[in-house]
């Protein structure tokens, strides 16, 4: 089911389906980003800047389950933000010996690095949803 919204950004009206968005960043300054569907543009709306849009995008994204019909959700803390990523849309990973799983943003092609160390518990859901999902043993 589709969910669409208009918001205002930047002196033009976008109309998007949030359901087909892969990923979503909130940082602590208030910012809540977005990159439009097979584009590497990203939305960013502020509550001074865009209030109504604001509210409208960080409700859908509070209302993520982990695991929904349209996706794999993963909550984490990475970089000072929180993201949002439907795991479902990401195509590659990357494992290091010295622990790191990393994968990149759908539409975004930024970098998210995850230790055992830094954040055990989104490590150990990455690292399970890959096995998971492509049979490769990761240690």
């Amino acid at each position: 089911m589709a969910h669409w919204v208009k918001i205002q950004y930047e002196r033009q009206e976008y109309i998007v389906d949030l359901d087909q968005v892969s990923a979503f960043a909130c940082s602590p300054n208030g910012r809540v980003t977005f990159w439009l569907p097979d584009s590497s543009i990203p939305i960013i709306l502020t509550r001074q800047g865009n209030g109504d849009d604001y509210d409208k995008v960080l409700n859908f994204v509070h209302s993520l389950k982990s695991s929904s019909l349209l996706g794999y959700w993963i909550h984490l803390c990475y970089d000072r933000s929180e993201y949002w990523v439907d795991l479902n849309r990401i195509s590659s990973f990357c494992y290091t010996p010295n622990s790191k799983l990393t994968f990149w943003l759908p539409d975004a092609s930024i970098p998210i690095i995850l230790t055992k160390q830094g954040d055990p518990e989104s490590y150990s859901k990455l690292r399970d949803f890959i096995i998971r999902k492509t049979g490769q043993k990761i240690p």
